[in-house]
């Protein structure tokens, strides 16, 4: 015969397991049952996971909830799916006060939770409560969190959530004795950029493909003596891209949100801005690791990547590079986990001429020149380089011009005609249908509809094609360049003088 009394010791609740990107529906079933006393987490838990009885058990105890003398189970389904992370503490807790008929299981079933607990019963904020209320939003299902946790996850608005700073108060607001109110969107952060475009002294030209790469979201390599000015181009680009969209911000805070970055539980409309050491492991700069979390190339996703010191980092991490520039997306495999992550970045590198930096000055350049500038560049392989749109040296300021006033444009001014470009292509995209955002996404039948030059543009393609033996990625990356100097120039042809400025940044030191 069934047994209804057993049956009614069993309550359920809902919560997540983070593979990449993606929330995994976990459901935590937690059932009393007569026997030897003992507490038991099964479901193929981690450390962390398994260590939650301990925490759970402590934590009724401090709030003087005493667990019956009986044999307590708590299954995480399903079973075989790896389950990482301390936010099972909370959804593990709430499953057993509902098998005790301490909470209602019917309120209880229909939530979905995640949080660390603390041993005195407060609740510790965690990663991921943005992808989770995504998850609970797709179920229909309320989300029970830490206090820290709550502005984070409201941003999703389509689900209520309540955030609690202790197990205790929550325990009120499910008896209904003190209900909580709805956790509230933090606030959005859009700070202005304090570095500005007009306070690098000469390098107009390095501004001009600067302005070319944000606009269209094209790779720019910049190559260059030491101190000429490279790393202080870079950190100003952010000042000219525009504002993340809504549907940008939000993919950008999910990833965010796994790696811990998110600040109050608000969500930034500037554009990452990363710049990893030329020591970081691939891992790092990948993905990977302990959970396969994302890297460096998915922290940038809509953002810059810089990458400082180009040719220092270890070959088998800039050969890694390549598919996920094509692509747009990177798949972390390990014998754990297989999970993908977004990464449609602006890559900036910059590099010397050759180890010593002094290549172009003759006085000073080492008595391998000009050989060890061939050795020291060919680190960066011909596929790689391959992929950076825009190429250019930059030659170091004289000194005389270093004490003259602040020249040129402003970012601000800049940023406007970037906007303005993008604004463009954005329309152009929308009006064919199509799902890319900026230029450097067109390709195939997309590019032929948008960057059709005219007959003289055709002509000195066809001719620098030949000229310099461009390959087939080569020849649609001008045509894209051109198409977003164009843009900048508020042309709707691209012509003779948009492919001849798009060739001359592709050319730096030989064929492209």
């Amino acid at each position: 015969m069934f047994d209804t009394a057993r049956a009614e010791s069993l309550a359920r609740i809902n919560t997540v397991a983070f593979e990449g990107l993606e929330a995994r529906r976990v459901e935590v079933q937690c059932a009393i049952t007569p026997g030897i006393p003992a507490f038991s987490v099964v479901g193929l838990p981690d450390k962390a996971v398994s260590e939650a009885r301990e925490r759970v058990r402590t934590a009724l105890s401090a709030m003087a909830i005493a667990l019956p003398s009986k044999r307590i189970t708590v299954n995480l389904s399903p079973a075989d799916l790896p389950k990482e992370g301390s936010h099972f503490d909370l959804p593990i807790a709430l499953a057993l006060l509902a098998a005790l008929d301490i909470i209602p299981r019917e309120k209880v079933e229909e939530a979905m939770a995640l949080g660390e607990l603390s041993l005195d019963g407060s609740l510790v904020s965690v990663i991921g409560a943005l992808p989770t209320a995504l998850a609970a939003g797709e179920d229909g299902r309320v989300l029970y969190c830490p206090q820290g946790c709550g502005a984070e996850a409201a941003w999703v608005g389509a689900t209520t959530v309540f955030a609690a700073r202790d197990l205790a108060a929550l325990i009120a607001h499910l008896t209904e004795r003190a209900p909580l109110e709805p956790a509230r969107p933090g606030e959005v952060v859009a700070t202005a950029h304090p570095k500005c475009l007009s306070e690098v002294r000469g390098q107009e030209r390095a501004k001009r493909a600067l302005e070319i790469a944000a606009a269209g979201r094209h790779h720019l390599l910049m190559v260059g003596s030491p101190g000429s000015g490279k790393s202080m181009l870079a950190a100003r680009l952010p000042g000219i891209l525009p504002q993340l969209s809504a549907p940008e911000a939000l993919e950008t805070s999910m990833i965010h949100s796994l790696a811990g970055l998110l600040d109050d539980g608000g969500i930034s409309r500037t554009r990452p801005f990363r710049a990893p050491h030329h020591t970081a492991s691939m891992a790092a700069i990948v993905g990977g690791g302990r959970g396969a979390k994302p890297g460096e190339i998915s922290l940038a996703h809509n953002g810059v990547l810089f990458l400082d010191e180009f040719p220092e980092y270890p070959r088998a991490v800039l050969e890694t590079l390549r598919q996920p520039i094509e692509t747009g997306d990177v798949v972390v495999a390990r014998a754990n986990a297989h999970v993908t992550y977004p990464c449609r970045f602006l890559l900036i590198a910059a590099a010397n001429p050759c180890r010593c930096g002094q290549l172009y000055d003759a006085a000073q350049a080492c008595g391998r020149a000009p050989l060890c500038g061939s050795d020291y560049m060919g680190r960066i392989s011909g596929p790689l380089m391959d992929r950076f749109d825009l190429r250019l040296e930059v030659p170091p300021v004289a000194y005389a011009d270093l004490d003259l006033p602040a020249t040129g444009e402003r970012s601000a001014v800049v940023a406007k005609r970037v906007a303005a470009a993008r604004a463009v292509q954005a329309a152009r995209f929308s009006a064919l249908g199509a799902s890319a955002r900026v230029n450097a996404d067109a390709e195939g039948a997309l590019l032929d509809q948008i960057a059709t030059p005219d007959a003289a543009g055709k002509a000195l393609l066809l001719q620098a094609a030949d000229r310099f033996k461009l390959t087939a990625r080569g020849y649609h990356r001008i045509l894209r360049l051109a198409r977003t100097i164009a843009d900048l120039e508020g042309d709707h042809t691209i012509g003779h003088p948009h492919i001849a400025e798009a060739i001359g940044y592709r050319l730096m030191g030989g064929a492209g």
